[in-house]
Formats: C-alpha cells, sequence, structure tokens
C-alpha cells in the first residue's frame, strides 16, 4: 500500500467551501530579508534635465518653466529660420526680376556697358 501515489482528499474549508488537499492555500513563509533587484533605467531625454533639476533641489515651478519653455523656444527659433529663409527666397526672386527688368529695358546705353564689363573682365 505504500507504493501507491498520495491522493489528495477533499476537505472542508472553515468559509463552508470544499476543495482537495493539494490545492490548500499555503501560508507564506519567512526565510530572511528580501533581495530586491533594482534595474534602474535611463530616463528619456526630454525629461533627464527636469529630472536632475529636481534632484538637486531646484523648485517645481522652475521645472514646469523648462517643461514649458523648452519646446516654445524650439518651436520659436524654428518659425524664425522658416522666416528668414522665405526673405531670403524672396530677396532672390525681386533681384532675379530687376536684372531681367533692366537687361530688357536698357536699351544700347545698357548694351554699351554691358559691352565694357564684358571687355574689362576679359582684360584681367
Amino acid at each position: 500500500m505504500e507504493s501507491l501515489p498520495d491522493v489528495p482528499r477533499v476537505v472542508q474549508l472553515p468559509d463552508g467551501t470544499y476543495t482537495y488537499t493539494d490545492r490548500l492555500p499555503v501560508p507564506p513563509q519567512y526565510s530572511g530579508p528580501q533581495v530586491i533587484h533594482q534595474h534602474v533605467h535611463q530616463a528619456p531625454p526630454d525629461r533627464t534635465v527636469q529630472r536632475i533639476a529636481l534632484g538637486s533641489g531646484v523648485g517645481a515651478g522652475a521645472v514646469a518653466a523648462g517643461v514649458y519653455f523648452g519646446p516654445l523656444l524650439v518651436g520659436v527659433l524654428t518659425a524664425m529660420a522658416a522666416n528668414l529663409a522665405l526673405l531670403a527666397l524672396l530677396g532672390a526672386v525681386c533681384a532675379w526680376g530687376v536684372v531681367t527688368v533692366v537687361r530688357s529695358v536698357g536699351g544700347e546705353d545698357g548694351k554699351h556697358a554691358a559691352n565694357s564689363v564684358r571687355r574689362a573682365r576679359g582684360r584681367r
């Protein structure tokens, strides 16, 4: 009889429900202090400065200002660069227009001036 496997029995729990003996809740066993493995990951780049600021004692107002004005500053600089590029394009188009109009309207004096400039460049 001793070679037979242990067969779970049915028991009644204190709350009145029935369960098998192999499914009884096992009380946690204390085996000393727990070792906690903590994995520290690098913060995302957009929050690193704010976390360093909070850790060094800077107030929440300064951190909020950094969070708000950082992207705002990037947006303003981008808008300024776009405006300057548009102005440069507009200036190039205007210069091309002026040169084209002067060449077409110049008449004989314009042709003589262009020839003299061409000759002067050829002598160098």
